[in-house]
């Protein structure tokens, strides 16, 4: 769904910057390759607007863990940092925060600080959050929330992720 709005985003000449927060710079990504070759047709032809994409993660997931907690924590408020610069100079239209409601859950990065960046940013930027779990005070905070929730995956019948589907 956030992407599909980015490409909504992307579509009205708004600058659109994508911040990953769980896949390393090593992972392929779809979207990524997608939204770079949008990034370029506005950079060589004008059309849509312009596309950053950021991988902010050492690929923290669920299957790989790789460093430590603390290394991995330090990585996502690095992240978020640089996140809370960007939205205090304006310099996108709108904002992905990929799979962010992880490090606020895990404590990595503070979530009344967080909100409290949202809140007072300057102009009219979209900012879109993914993840489960969101702390309530950001579902608070929040303009428009969105839960999707699976009802029956093929994984859950032993079979391995799909090129195309899953990644």
């Amino acid at each position: 769904a956030a992407f599909g709005m980015a490409l909504r985003a992307w579509n009205a000449g708004l600058d659109v910057a994508v911040f990953q927060f769980v896949k390393s710079a090593k992972w392929k990504v779809g979207e990524e390759t997608a939204f770079g070759q949008l990034g370029r047709l506005h950079t060589e032809q004008g059309i849509g607007g312009a596309v950053e994409w950021h991988k902010m993660g050492a690929g923290w997931s669920w299957s790989r863990r790789q460093g430590s907690a603390d290394d991995h924590a330090a990585t996502a408020a690095e992240g978020w940092a640089e996140i809370a610069t960007r939205l205090a100079e304006q310099r996108h239209d709108f904002y992905v925060l990929d799979e962010f409601t992880y490090p606020l859950k895990w404590g990595w990065v503070d979530v009344g600080e967080v909100v409290e960046v949202l809140m007072s940013r300057p102009g009219t930027q979209h900012v879109v959050i993914t993840g489960r779990d969101a702390p309530a005070r950001l579902i608070d905070a929040a303009d428009l929330v969105t839960e999707m929730t699976k009802v029956k995956h093929p994984m859950d019948a032993g079979r391995k992720g799909q090129r195309g589907i899953e990644w």
